[in-house]
């Protein structure tokens, strides 16, 4: 499902003011709408969807998104932490764009819907970081 699709507040639709514009996104898009997009990989090929979206309470942004991969109406769903940064949002298709091959999303870290990981921990948080290929900013408040 796509975010068009999720709108309940009418958050993309047209707005003659604004000459047409399709509501904030897709720079500014409500989180609940992103939740249950669908995510391919650069070979159009499924990998999953959005399960939910991790937010990174010191900074405000977006740290991970939760992705399922691999079910069949919900049995056998293993979820992924991926990067926020290493998602890009393909506005012609109404999905996110993961740039992983699906046998190396077979293989990446994932987690059980009843054990989720300490994602505040720097160690797993670089491990992320570094298997999805992405830039890792360490969250350590500074005074």
């Amino acid at each position: 499902m796509n975010y068009e699709l999720r709108d309940t507040y009418g958050i993309y639709k047209s707005n003659p003011t604004r000459d047409n514009s399709k509501g904030p996104g897709p720079r500014l898009m409500g989180a609940d709408t992103l939740i249950g997009n669908d995510v391919y990989n650069r070979a159009d090929e499924d990998l999953g969807d959005i399960k939910e979206i991790m937010l990174d309470m010191a900074s405000g942004k977006i740290s991970y998104a939760v992705l399922s991969f691999g079910s069949f109406l919900g049995m056998g769903e293993k979820l992924f932490a991926v990067p926020w940064s290493a998602l890009t949002l393909d506005t012609v298709n109404k999905r996110f764009i993961l740039d992983i091959d699906k046998k190396r999303l077979e293989s990446a870290p994932g987690f059980d819907k009843d054990d989720w990981p300490d994602m505040a921990d720097e160690t797993w948080a670089k491990g992320i970081h570094n298997y999805y290929g992405s830039q890792y900013q360490d969250r350590t408040i500074k005074n």
